[in-house]
């Protein structure tokens, strides 16, 4: 079977032809386009279709928001999907749309050996498994295992609510409870998430912001910036904003770990993590992650794999569509 599949992200949109095969996936034709120079998902479709000339009549479209009765509104994007409206407006004869990390999810089994980097190997257990993904945002999905099979579904508890542990990120939450009013996980553990963290902790050390960050706030992906700063060890601050951004995101793969019962796997999705592996590898990312007081003997015995394909949610979506 052949489907279109799309990943649609705040930042981005990635589209591509698949072939399904079982539990095996072949993408071609794939494209990205920066999501926020499209009106519409619709529009940048038919760019696709123009661009290619592929012809096809499905769709399965991984979208970073919640799917409700074939709709969603996507969290980070001033977009609102309908699949009926796409069915019309493309002229296909079927369209779904999914959670991405719900694709993600179903992606995991058709993955390669070499499409995971193991940051933690854990015991090998089969069980529930969970993916926790920080980008642009941050998404999870949980995997249940019924003693045959996995049944992937889509969570939005990276908006769940932050909790502070100690005076810094009492102090963190304070500063964003009173610029957002609630303060959920993704605004700390997120692209957004390290501009946050770094702009905080310029406050709270009472440092300048330096120029070179202001130019990459108005020219580039700032959160790269300050991590990139941070590596090169070139920046005091972004290097304590870094450090603090996996310590929260260890934290919060371990709550999501412990509400699923991941014996199974974590698997850490999104660009950050594979774009700064060797970072994370150094990090306190696992002490976060097993930090769990009483609980602690149960998370150490949990695999934590990075997932290194960058088209998993196409992956997925296709598998997902197939699985129809």
């Amino acid at each position: 079977m052949q489907v279109l599949v799309g990943d649609i992200g705040g930042t981005k949109t990635a589209l591509g032809l698949a072939t399904t095969e079982q539990s095996r996936v072949v993408l071609q034709q794939t494209r990205e386009f920066a999501s926020a120079e499209f009106a519409s998902l619709a529009a940048i479709v038919q760019r696709y279709l123009t661009e290619t000339d592929v012809s096809v009549r499905k769709a399965a479209f991984a979208v970073a928001g919640p799917v409700r009765e074939r709709a969603s509104r996507t969290t980070n994007l001033p977009w609102e999907l309908d699949a009926d409206a796409l069915e019309q407006m493309l002229g296909f004869s079927n369209v779904v749309l999914l959670n991405d990390l719900e694709a993600t999810a179903w992606s995991l089994t058709a993955l390669a050996p070499a499409d995971l980097a193991t940051l933690y190997p854990g015991e090998s257990v089969t069980g529930n498994a969970c993916v926790v993904a920080a980008g642009t945002g941050l998404g999870e999905a949980g995997l249940f295992w019924d003693g045959q099979r996995y049944h992937p579904f889509a969570t939005e508890g990276g908006h769940a609510d932050f909790a502070p542990t100690n005076a810094l990120e009492s102090a963190l939450y304070d500063v964003l409870t009173e610029r957002f009013g609630h303060v959920s996980w993704e605004r700390v553990v997120s692209g957004m998430g390290i501009r946050h963290l770094h702009d905080f902790l310029l406050v709270f050390r009472g440092a300048q912001r330096p120029d070179w960050l202001s130019e990459a706030a108005r020219t580039g992906d700032e959160a790269a910036a300050i991590a990139q700063a941070a590596a090169a060890g070139s920046c005091p601050i972004c290097m304590e904003a870094m450090a603090l951004f996996f310590r929260l995101y260890g934290r919060e793969a371990g709550n999501m770990a412990l509400k699923q019962m991941a014996l199974g796997g974590v698997f850490l999705a999104g660009g950050i993590a594979p774009k700064n592996l060797d970072a994370l590898k150094r990090s306190a990312f696992l002490d976060g992650f097993f930090d769990k007081g009483r609980l602690e003997p149960l998370m150490r015995a949990m695999p934590v794999h990075v997932i290194m394909q960058p088209h998993a949610p196409l992956i997925g979506a296709a598998r997902f569509m197939a699985a129809q």
